[in-house]
């Protein structure tokens, strides 16, 4: 029985838009500031860069561009890896144990096919810029589209810019409400929104120019039917028309944040938090290339005693510059001050902002040769550090991707009806940060099975061998199907 969706109220969006911009306004300037100061080669805030542009033209110190690119490549690599499994389901808590062995093998299938077509499609480009907005911005969002019948991959991803996007929290303190400002050309709307093309015709006229950018908003937003979407032309109308509406198994634009302060939607960054560093170092470089510059070309003084012409000197070599005969002519004019102690304030503040920035915790090991506690400390560190942002990423981020990629797949028949309810079924994420984050409790059971085994045959007996070893393929990330339940015997 198909449920019938009750018809949206424009007036009702349009409050619901005039809200979002509300309460984004008093981010912008913080966020341009973040943006110009630590990506500023993507064009800024804006986001839109102009051929041959310099939009560094101001920056003077690139400690902060430079641990920005190693963080968002960081998370790449930790969080969701190209190319690598991280991607995992596993029978949840309420599966009968007797069924845990054939399903985990189904499950293996099933996460194998969802991980076949993110590494198929351009899922590792628009994360990785994703990650750049988390970084900067505080804030990212990734739309998840299905892809045209045929295409490489059932999937089609694109990251929204900060600077198009708006968030509301739901009741539940989730991001439910995603509102996406775009710019289309008035002939292109018709294209994209079949059933509009009157108003997309007439959003044109006035100018003359069908090729003039037109303002839309999409809406992703949940009411009692659901998650829910609408396409509204707010280009030059007192009221939004509804260009387009329907609704989502699962929500399209999945909206998350780095950290989050109390009674605040959006999320704030490593960024901001080091932004006062950032501008200071960025000024006492400049002070120092001024005060280089004073120190390779000098200051001088003359007589004024009518022979020597400031205006017609050239302090190049081989230059002859006349003076009157006593005179003393050009002499140097020591500095002030020496400003060598602006380079250990720089030192300093490059520390910190490469310290904020985690850039020294995830920076590459420079050892070709790590011992194993070597490489369990560094583990450690990287849990640590990225600990309580994983955790949120998990909930904003990477079970919403989950659930909106088998949506998908299973609308196209590609993968069983399984429902992702943390009962039958839970993700079990494969990444190396998943992986560290789980590495005390794996080193824990490991010390106490080496312990057990020292006391010999008798205390070994007290141990489940077949459990244990499926209990450690499941968490070191073997696949099912090389394991075999307990009944299976030798």
């Amino acid at each position: 029985m198909t449920r019938t969706i009750a018809p949206l109220d424009p007036s009702a969006l349009a409050g619901l838009l005039a809200r979002a911009r509300r309460r984004r306004e008093p981010w912008v300037a913080l966020w341009r500031d973040a943006y110009d100061h630590a990506l500023p080669l993507r064009g800024g805030f804006s986001g839109q860069p102009m051929a041959g542009r310099d939009f560094a033209r101001d920056l003077y110190d690139g400690t902060a561009p430079d641990a920005v690119d190693q963080l968002a490549a960081a998370l790449l690599a930790t969080v969701t890896p190209p190319w690598t499994s991280w991607i995992g389901l596993a029978p949840g808590p309420e599966t009968a144990e007797a069924d845990r062995p054939a399903l985990a093998r189904a499950l293996d299938t099933v996460a194998g096919v969802v991980q076949g077509h993110l590494d198929r499609s351009n899922f590792a480009v628009e994360a990785h810029q994703c990650f750049l907005d988390l970084v900067v911005g505080g804030t990212a969002c990734l739309l998840v589209e299905e892809a045209p019948p045929g295409a490489l991959s059932a999937f089609r991803f694109s990251a929204v810019a900060l600077a198009d996007l708006m968030v509301e929290e739901g009741p539940s303190g989730r991001l439910e409400t995603v509102v996406r400002r775009r710019a289309l050309p008035a002939a292109m709307l018709a294209a994209r929104y079949p059933a509009a093309a009157g108003l997309a015709g007439r959003a044109g006229e006035g100018s003359g120019d069908p090729e003039r950018p037109v303002e839309i908003h999409e809406l992703q937003f949940a009411d009692s039917q659901g998650h829910r979407y609408a396409a509204l032309l707010t280009d030059g109308t007192a009221t939004p028309a509804i260009l387009a509406e329907g609704r989502f198994e699962e929500p399209a634009y999945l909206a998350f944040r780095w950290v989050k302060a109390p009674g605040e939607v959006y999320g704030r960054s490593p960024v901001m938090k080091a932004l006062p560093d950032i501008k200071t170092a960025n000024k006492v470089v400049e002070l120092i290339l001024k005060n280089a510059s004073l120190a390779v070309t000098g200051i001088w003084q003359a007589d004024d005693d009518g022979v020597i012409n400031p205006s017609l000197i050239k302090l190049v070599p081989g230059t002859i510059i006349p003076k009157a005969v006593g005179s003393a002519g050009l002499k140097p004019l020591e500095p002030a001050a020496d400003f060598d102690i602006g380079q250990l304030v720089l030192d300093d503040l490059r520390r910190r902002i490469r310290s904020a920035l985690l850039a020294d915790q995830l920076a590459p090991v420079e050892s070709p040769r790590l011992t194993a506690t070597e490489v369990l400390e560094r583990a450690d560190q990287m849990a640590r550090a990225l600990g309580a942002v994983h955790g949120r990423l998990l909930s904003e981020f990477l079970v919403p991707l989950m659930r909106r990629t088998l949506a998908i797949l299973r609308r196209r028949g590609e993968v069983p009806d399984l429902a992702l309810d943390g009962r039958q079924v839970v993700p079990d994420f494969r990444s190396p940060l998943a992986r560290a984050q789980g590495g005390r409790e794996l080193r824990s059971t490991l010390l106490w099975l080496d312990r057990v085994a020292a006391y010999g045959p008798l205390a070994e007996g007290a141990v489940d061998m077949p459990r244990a070893i499926a209990w450690l393929g499941e968490r070191l990330g073997v696949p099912a199907a090389l394991l075999r339940g307990p009944e299976a015997g030798p």
